[in-house]
């Protein structure tokens, strides 16, 4: 009996090991290909083939189709993508999560400490990230080896067992073993890990090749439950991508279960062909790993090419239908959180577009105050409720970045968005105060003179400039030198120019020709104005630049 306890608590500790060397290596992947992450990203595109390579290539790097499933929902909610360019992509997850099981039929169970020795060296001395993630790579697999090995040589104990034979004989059964391959899966949430299960067992001789294909086939379609969890809360696309990634598998699964039985019946059955094959020949964990592979992409050529009618076929069972979208933020979700590289891509694009809704409400009180425009006002309150709450948005979303495991540049970058995000909401503010002061002037509470009026709109004119200069370099991570003089010439000018001008005021009103009240409301416009500048050099000038900044130190120390 103690036998029996001391084998099932060195399992528990193989699977242990196994899980946490799949995570780590997935995650030191994601975090070192970070850059070439995002430029996978924008290949997204409509054609099926193409979307289709990047889930693959994405899911390869990451290890994990559960991530990239869920990501794929993250961006269909943000509306970054439809349900028709989300289809190739996860197609091509599936069968990019298959490089874990070729990696674990390799057999170098010999070295594979010296994996585990050289990443836990490295992350214990260096301090650079970047190398971090590199040695985290390392010793993930050789954790992930380890584990598989462990578990293979204890399940041996259960070779040539009359009850497990019998348990492993009714797995050949297609209904059981489908069923029991989607529980499975369905519990452990991840088709790797309960393929890498699946293939210690085989290695140690629990279970044969004619035990697992069905087992096989369930697990693939329990491995979609995790994008249903990811789904939930989503919007009704989210949900049609889920159902559709769920339909592919579950067709692909019964189809192929159709053929493979079938084929039991003759002299060419699947066992049969995968033993006959010469590299398979005596090694079932590669074995178990060529049937999972040869799933995916046979699940890829049948049904790839029909994946419009798969659309439609999921739109029949859950149709469209309208949503309210309360939520202010396009680009964040939290889903995208779970790969951090993307996540920090997703903030930079929610902060260009506050810029976007700052610069608007800008321009409408400029609006307000030359051309006495009251509607312009009330589109300027109304835009600076969505430039507040989406603020509030980044700013939290931000934090939970900064939580996670991210590269160094990255983590500066949200460092500076988190600072040019509270610049621009103060443009927002500053615009509410310039149209106050511009329903002052329509109000009749004041009187600006010509001269006056012909200041403030050469003023209101360079200010734009240097908004639109200064958001273009933030927007875009600009370094470019000639750009930058432009923002450093402009904001010199707009300095002369409120000095300039408030002299001129002063003589104005020591000449009587205007108010007291029309200059209270001059100096105010000239104050605002002269801040909306201020932030906007700010802002552009936030960005770190990973090979070195061109930016003069002077305009660095403002």
């Amino acid at each position: 009996m103690w036998d029996i306890i001391v084998k099932v608590i060195s399992v528990a500790g193989g699977l242990g090991l196994f899980l946490l060397g799949m995570k780590l290596m997935g995650e030191g992947l994601e975090l070192a290909a970070g850059s070439k992450l995002r430029t996978l990203l924008e290949k997204i595109t409509s054609k099926k083939f193409l979307a289709m390579l990047v889930g693959l290539l994405v899911t390869a790097v990451i290890q994990s189709s559960s991530a990239t499933d869920a990501m794929v929902v993250g961006f269909v909610n943000a509306g970054l993508m439809d349900i028709y360019q989300s289809v190739g992509i996860l197609f091509g997850s599936k069968i990019g999560t298959t490089a874990t099981s070729v990696l674990l039929s390799i057999n170098i169970k010999e070295i594979v400490p010296l994996f585990t020795f050289a990443g836990a060296a490295v992350i214990t001395f260096t301090k650079k990230n970047n190398h971090r993630y590199y040695a985290q790579i390392a010793a993930g697999f050789g954790i992930l080896f380890m584990g598989m090995n462990m578990m293979s040589e204890t399940f041996k104990f259960l070779n040539g067992n009359p009850v497990v034979a019998d348990v492993a004989q009714t797995l050949s059964n297609p209904v059981l073993g489908l069923l029991v391959g989607m529980v499975f899966t369905g519990i452990v949430q991840s088709s790797s890990a309960s393929v890498g299960i699946l293939m210690a067992l085989a290695m140690s001789g629990v279970v044969g090749i004619e035990n697992c294909i069905y087992i096989i086939f369930g697990m693939n379609v329990g491995a979609c439950m995790p994008v249903f969890l990811s789904a939930a809360g989503a919007n009704r696309e989210s949900k049609q991508v889920a159902l559709c990634n769920f339909l592919t598998s579950f067709i692909a699964a019964i189809i192929l279960t159709v053929i493979c039985f079938s084929m039991s019946m003759t002299p060419y059955s699947v066992p049969h062909i995968v033993e006959s094959i010469p590299f398979l020949k005596g090694n079932p964990g590669a074995q178990v790993s060529a049937v999972h592979i040869a799933f995916n992409v046979l699940r890829t050529i049948m049904l790839l090419p029909l994946s419009t009618l798969l659309i439609r076929l999921t739109k029949l069972i859950m149709p469209d239908k309208e949503e309210d979208e309360d939520e202010v933020a396009v680009y964040l979700d939290p889903r995208i959180l779970t790969a951090p590289p993307f996540a920090v891509q997703q903030t930079e694009k929610e902060c260009a577009r506050l810029a976007s809704l700052a610069r608007d409400s800008f321009n409408w009180s400029l609006d307000a105050v030359l051309n006495k425009d009251t509607k312009a006002i009330e589109k300027v309150a109304e835009n600076e409720v969505v430039v507040d709450k989406l603020t509030h948005s980044i700013t939290k979303y931000i934090v939970k970045i900064n939580g996670l495991d991210i590269m160094d540049y990255d983590r500066k970058v949200m460092g500076a968005m988190y600072n040019a995000i509270q610049d621009l909401e103060r443009i927002g503010d500053r615009s509410e105060n310039i149209c106050e002061s511009a329903q002052k002037i329509i109000n009749g509470e004041a009187t600006l003179t010509g001269e006056a009026m012909k200041e403030l709109r050469t003023l209101c004119e360079t200010v734009q400039q240097i908004l639109e200069d200064s958001f273009y370099m933030f927007s875009n991570q600009s370094k470019d030198p000639n750009l930058i003089e432009a923002v450093m010439k402009t904001e010199d000018q707009i300095d002369e120019y409120c000095e300039l001008f408030r002299q001129n005021h002063i003589r104005r009103l020591s000449n009587g020709e205007c108010s007291a009240e029309a200059g209270t409301i001059f100096i105010e416009l000239l104050t605002n104005l002269e801040r909306v500048g201020d932030h906007a050099v700010t802002v552009a000038f936030c960005i770190p630049y990973k090979h070195g900044s061109q930016i003069p130190e002077n305009v660095m120390s403002n």
